[in-house]
């Protein structure tokens, strides 16, 4: 039976969470059309868009975000090393899909990476291209990159937001060089948090999140693109920031405490299931 879930950041209203037979991930019905789709993103209240720091939770937000930002820089160069003695060159190239204001983009400009944004949002993409010297391109242009562009693309926390989903798949696929890298985060439907908040996880955030993966489906999906999953890593932050965001749109109160202990209980059956709140997927060619 359908998991019936509402979107408690802008319109309340209710959407259905429906298992996709090819891939085995959920799909949010019905769908808003692409046109109508930024109504969804208009609120103060999306952070990955605004610099603010106007309350706690986006403090705490911005201090979480600081750290995986080296932890990201940390990934990509680990898997550049590889790329530059297969290409015999010293340019590395990154693409950031869904860049938000471009701090994962600055950090790495400022760690010697050719970069490139794709952003849809104007505001987002306004103070984006202040911190990388207008580097940040709307959605449309993502086509007007030359295939084999890349050595790294990344979506962090944006697979689940992009429309046509294969056909999106099969141009990150082109844009990578062939020993390029695919770095990927995405919620985990499988995880603990995931299965205690049920239709108040506010991971699921419909219908923003046009799509809900698990491990399976994300290797399925890629699959058809000739690609593989060569590691999975956890982000253990996501299961107290999602599950303070869950207890709110639970109870109408962020019960920081009792969100800690979930987010704690969760990411400790994730040490031996592996199903954290969210995971970082690398990929490469098979």
């Amino acid at each position: 039976m359908p998991l019936k879930v509402k979107d408690y950041s802008v319109s309340g209203e209710t959407f259905e969470l429906v298992e996709n037979q090819t891939y085995g991930f959920l799909e949010t019905i019905p769908q808003p059309k692409e046109a109508k789709l930024s109504e969804y993103y208009k609120t103060e209240d999306y952070i990955s868009h605004t610099d603010s720091k106007r309350n706690v939770l986006e403090k705490v937000y911005h201090v979480v975000r600081n750290i995986s930002l080296k932890r990201k820089l940390k990934l990509i160069n680990s898997f550049s090393v590889t790329n530059l003695e297969h290409n015999n060159s010293e340019e590395k190239n990154l693409l950031d899909v869904g860049c938000g204001t471009g701090d994962f983009l600055s950090v790495a400009q400022n760690n010697n990476w050719q970069v490139s944004g794709i952003e849809p949002n104007q505001e987002a993409r306004d103070i984006a291209n202040r911190k990388t010297s207008h580097a940040v391109y709307k959605t449309e242009q993502l086509l007007a990159f030359k295939k084999d562009s890349f050595d790294v693309i990344t979506l962090w926390h944006v697979l689940e937001h992009v429309p046509n989903l294969e056909e999106q798949v099969s141009i990150f696929k082109s844009l990578l060089k062939e020993n390029g890298t695919l770095i990927i985060a995405v919620p985990n439907y499988k995880s603990y948090d995931a299965i205690h908040y049920k239709n108040f996880w506010a991971a699921l955030d419909v219908p923003r999140h046009l799509w809900h993966f698990n491990q399976d489906s994300i290797s399925a999906l890629f699959a058809k693109e000739n690609m593989k999953v060569v590691k999975t890593l956890p982000m253990q932050f996501d299961a107290y920031y999602v599950s303070l965001l869950s207890e709110k749109y639970k109870s109408g109160l962020m019960n920081p405490f009792k969100a800690f202990w979930f987010g704690f209980v969760s990411n400790l059956k994730a040490r031996r299931s592996g199903e954290y709140s969210s995971l970082i997927y690398v990929l490469k060619n098979n």
